[in-house]
């Protein structure tokens, strides 16, 4: 064997540390094999408690309003930004759909959403034009918001109570081939996502962005533009989710969303997204939202353990993800 082949032979030659990463790398479907074998031990384990068709809709369900927001997050992410801010946005949606519902569909929808899409819009502004760090910005946002939730809603004295007999309650309460209508709206929403951040100029420059924001400068690429839009698209795919709760509930409440920031993120980095942007999928993110909201109803279905394991168990998952995506970043640029 010659010197060269001896040299060829030790490069193509796998580590089992290689092998890892490679099975976690977004475009080799990790998280959703994970995401299958852990439905398949809910289901060994808990039977129909955890497999039947009531509970499964109960997690399609909860997993929508995640992924409206998650969606928005991945744009956003990919970009090279971060977005602190839907939680509270989520909840303000919420109190803003309740408080205008008395003057029906129409604007207990549009009210919310301009809402939301203007917040967004600074966000963008401030971040894209005036190139302050996206981690202050959507923290000011997340304390505005919240704060702007809570006045409409009287410090929290007054609740919002949308009328049953409502188009909006009546929508977003319906069921359609056995799943409820917000899944739908986040599976059409999701779509969608998947068209623009694969098909469009629009999301072929925000991975250009994220990946390299002076090379996209160089490229020509309208830089400010896109991380404007992709902060308005997270706020409105927040806003949607907000009117969403708050038809399924009828009432809009200040409290709601806490931490949802942080769960978006992790379903995010979960379904393989960098956090330093530029690669990843929204596939990934619909299995990373899957999964999380599966291992939440898997620690429900235990009884005895309370809600604050979930927490934990999604922070140890983070973790462990962002790990690798470490690993992964430092021998992409090798």
């Amino acid at each position: 064997m010659t010197a060269l082949e001896d040299t060829t032979a030790t490069r193509v030659e796998p580590r089992t540390a290689a092998r890892l990463l490679w099975w976690w790398r977004p475009d080799r479907a990790g998280t959703p094999i994970v995401l299958a074998l852990v439905l398949l031990a809910g289901s060994l384990i808990f039977g129909d408690s955890f497999a039947s068709g009531r509970n499964l809709g109960n997690i399609a369900l909860d997993s929508s309003y995640l992924l409206l927001i998650a969606t928005g997050m991945t744009f956003v992410i990919l970009s090279g930004g971060i977005d602190l801010s839907v939680g509270s946005l989520l909840a303000l949606s919420g109190v803003l759909t309740a408080y205008g519902s008395r003057w029906g569909t129409l604007t207990a929808v549009l009210l919310p959403l301009a809402v939301c899409g203007a917040i967004g819009l600074v966000n963008g502004l401030l971040i894209g034009r005036a190139r302050i760090a996206p981690f202050i910005v959507t923290l000011a946002t997340l304390l505005f918001a919240r704060g702007l939730a809570f006045a409409v809603a009287d410090e929290g004295n007054k609740v919002y109570i949308i009328p049953a007999d409502l188009t909006l309650t009546q929508l977003g309460q319906a069921r359609w081939l056995g799943l409820s209508a917000p899944v739908w709206f986040a599976l059409v929403a999701f779509a969608a996502g998947v068209l623009v951040l694969n098909r469009t100029r629009f999301g072929q420059a925000t991975f250009a962005i994220g990946d390299s924001q002076e090379a996209a400068e160089l490229m020509g690429l309208p830089v400010a533009r896109v991380r404007v839009l992709v902060y308005v698209l997270s706020a409105l795919l927040t806003g949607v989710a907000g009117v969403l709760v708050a038809a399924q509930t009828q009432s809009g409440l200040p409290t709601i969303g806490e931490g949802r920031e942080l769960e978006a993120i992790a379903a995010v980095v979960i379904g393989g997204t960098l956090l330093t942007g530029g690669a990843g999928s929204l596939s990934g993110t619909l299995a990373g939202v899957l999964l999380l909201k599966v291992i939440q109803n898997l620690i429900n279905q235990i009884g005895t353990l309370t809600t604050y394991y979930q927490q934990v168990v999604s922070g140890t998952f983070l973790v462990v993800v962002v790990l690798i995506q470490s690993r992964l970043t430092r021998r992409r640029m090798r």
